[in-house]
């Protein structure tokens, strides 16, 4: 029976994924779009509405804690706590999950789980709705900064419960530091709240019902919570209907008023819906694929994943609240925010190079102001503030990507100073003098991780030696290409692995080389890896030093095949341990490009074969169809260009790396009219190979393409000649 019935679930989230009828005279790729993949399991997606690039997203919550719920939802899980109004896509860590409000019919228990009546969900673009036991209907859409709730009662009478205490809260109990509430009339409620739980942050307010609330009840307040929670009561009429907006800032109530007023004036419900629609629609139209329905979905999600975030947390007058928590005007009217930078570096990024080059500047500028009031490049932001989540300063790639791939809207000076000092004066996850003194980090020096920071920061010092280069600085290039090549001081010639050494230069023993490690399972040297895994974090940057290392391409490509063959050990999803092949570890970030290294290899077939592998077994249109963390759309980006036939091997030199395409013909339509069209000549089921490319008729003599060729127009040719 519970087989049966998830297959009946499955099927009909992914029948909720229709045609949007809201876009007329327009091409809708918004009907390929299923919110429910990635719901399921490890892929910590959510179904609710948000714009691209949005500041709310209202959705479901069924737990407020637990690592599988970090987005507030399981697809499986028919309680519900209530819907809050902002959550991140894809995380591993829990966060935001601001105003919580449950419509409901009868009498009020706290101590009773609602249920939601699975049959009746639904999720597509701009759009979520679901029917709870009580036969309350529940109905969300949003604006950028405004989450739009629509409730239909089955009687005149209404009552909601509103929660300014709940939060998506990790490692916390109490999460709101403080708060104040004013009831400003019957319709409406503003103020802010101040909360500690992977940032310490606060969020302003206004809630307003589309009717008065002919009663109100302050609910006792728990232990620790220093927020309040209502009970508001409602006549509706004939009509059975309620309807009230949620508007939020980073920087005060006038804020949020403006944002509301702005965006969502009236009380349009089906307005805002297929406004939704149509600017999703923008997005998602510029890059048109041939493929059957099932790969359409699978590709238009990742992509519509993709660009959930990062959000822009400015307000509509421009205003934001930064890192050091004054408020400032935001150039250009944006300040990007859910910035998981150790994801989004590797493939993310340099997609959204491609597919929404007109946010680009506006994310470096944000990066850079970052710096200049914190001292240091962003780690990982949320709501404007870094969590210091996961290792290395990555917010350097990012940079020297988008300078290769031609983004000139922000200071390049500057930029390399923010990389430098970033670099060199020790902060949080960075000693620097010890990294310098020893040529590497010592795991005995180091409470956690300390490979995985030298490799990782190895990586960085590549790219602001490049950088330095670039902009005619030769000794900040020759200080820091030294600084990359430290990945050589752990290389174990016994092993031929990268192993902890300690700060008098002995290698760790005894050594497991296979049982991944974390900063929940330490001591280890790996960051939620092994040491197979995290071996190939410098052919990122240095293919021809790995090369080197391993004796020349027969042992790289050697090297290769052991890694996708030795049978994995321990899997273990919270430690990314999660879609294997081998030792690679598709359901987390650190193994990402490492199929690609094919391409440099005596096998380049090979690495094909192991992508056409991963997007048949590990990508699927159901809820259960993403294997791992989405990390804010990383997880997706990987999807998108295997299937357009190329990733980005090292994500900072705007190349991408040629594989074979998924496709038979994909278009990118890019800025000034141009277009990129991708063709997989001859492709079928038994042709999954791409010996030789064409870009505009000539034979590529190389194994990569650049972002300004891509950029100029043309067109790619895959030959796909038939089974190896």
């Amino acid at each position: 029976m519970r087989i049966l019935f998830f297959l009946m679930l499955t099927s009909l989230a992914i029948f909720s994924c229709q045609k949007n009828d809201n876009l007329q005279g327009e091409e809708d790729f918004t009907g390929y779009i299923n919110p429910f993949i990635g719901t399921d399991g490890t892929g910590h997606t959510f179904p609710g509405p948000s714009l691209p690039f949005g500041m709310v997203q209202p959705g479901p919550d069924n737990k407020d804690s637990d690592w599988a719920y970090t987005s507030g939802y399981q697809y499986r899980d028919a309680t519900v706590l209530g819907f809050s109004q902002t959550r991140f896509s894809g995380t591993g860590i829990g966060e935001m999950g601001d105003i919580l409000l449950l419509p409901f019919s009868g009498v009020w228990q706290d101590t009773v789980k609602n249920r939601l009546l699975k049959e009746t969900e639904e999720a597509s673009v701009g759009y979520y709705s679901v029917h709870k036991a009580d036969q309350v209907r529940v109905e969300l859409t949003a604006s950028s900064r405004v989450a739009f709730h629509r409730y239909t009662f089955p009687g005149q009478e209404a009552r909601v419960f509103l929660n300014f205490q709940h939060g998506l809260r990790f490692l916390t109990d109490s999460l709101v530091l403080d708060s104040k509430v004013n009831l400003e009339n019957s319709r409406t409620l503003s103020g802010y709240c101040h909360t500690k739980n992977w940032v310490e942050r606060t969020y302003y307010f206004v809630v307003q019902f589309d009717r008065d609330f002919q009663t109100h009840e302050l609910l006792p307040r728990a232990s620790k919570e220093n927020a309040p929670k209502y009970l508001l009561g409602f006549d509706l009429g004939k009509d059975k209907q309620l309807q009230v907006k949620i508007a939020l800032s980073t920087v005060d109530v006038p804020g949020a008023r403006q944002n509301l007023d702005a965006e969502i004036p009236d009380w349009d419900f089906e307005r805002v819906r297929k406004q939704a629609a149509r600017e999703w629609n923008r997005y998602l139209s510029r890059i048109r694929i041939e493929s059957d329905r099932n790969q359409k979905v699978l590709f238009y999600t990742s992509l519509y994943h993709l660009l959930l975030q990062p959000s822009n947390i400015a307000d509509v007058n421009g205003k934001y609240r930064g890192a050091d928590g004054r408020v400032a005007q935001a150039p250009g009217g944006v300040y990007y925010s859910t910035l998981s930078i150790w994801d989004i570096y590797r493939a993310a990024f340099p997609l959204l190079q491609l597919v929404a080059p007109e946010r680009i500047d506006g994310i470096i500028n944000t990066l850079l102001i970052h710096h200049q009031k914190a001292g240091f490049l962003p780690i990982w932001t949320a709501w404007g503030q870094d969590n210091y989540c996961m290792i290395g300063n990555h917010a350097i790639p990012m940079i020297l990507s988008a300078w290769n791939a031609g983004f000139r809207g922000f200071d390049q000076q500057a930029a390399l100073k923010a990389m430098v000092e970033t670099s060199t004066q020790s902060h949080v996850n960075s000693n620097w003098e010890l990294y310098n003194r020893l040529g590497y980090y010592p795991f005995d020096s180091l409470d956690n991780e300390a490979v995985s920071r030298t490799l990782e920061s190895g990586f960085d010092d590549w790219c602001v030696a490049e950088m330095a280069r670039q902009l005619g600085d030769s000794a900040i290039h020759r200080t820091f290409s030294r600084r990359a090549l430290y990945y050589k001081n752990l290389f174990d010639p016994d092993t031929r692995l990268f192993r902890g050494k300690d700060s008098k230069g002995a290698f760790r023993s005894p050594f497991d080389p296979f049982t991944a490690t974390s900063p929940m399972n330490n001591p280890g040297d790996y960051t939620e890896a092994n040491a197979w895994q995290y071996f190939w974090t410098p052919a990122q940057y240095d293919v021809p030093g790995m090369t080197a290392l391993l004796g020349g391409k027969k042992a790289f490509t050697e090297k290769l095949d052991s890694f996708f063959a030795i049978p994995a050990k321990n899997p273990n999803a919270f430690l990314g341990q999660e879609a294997m092949i081998g030792q690679y570890a598709h359901g987390n970030e650190p193994g990402h490009h490492i199929a690609y290294l094919y391409a440099f290899s005596d096998n380049p077939g090979k690495g094909q074969e192991i992508v056409r592998r991963i997007v048949e077994t590990f990508h699927q249109n159901a809820p259960n169809g993403m294997i791992g963390n989405d990390d804010c759309g990383q997880m997706s980006a990987w999807y998108v260009l295997s299937c357009l036939g190329f990733y980005p091997v090292n994500p900072t030199t705007g190349a991408f790396t040629l594989g074979a395409p998924q496709l038979s013909r994909a278009t990118i339509f890019l800025p000034d009219g141009k277009s990129f069209d991708i063709l997989a000549e001859g492709q079928s089921q038994g042709k999954i190979y791409s010996e030789k490319a064409f870009l505009n008729n000539r034979l590529l003599d190389r194994n990569d393409l650049n972002y300004q060729e891509i950029r100029s127009g043309g067109k790619l040719s895959y030959q796909m000649p038939g089974v190896k």
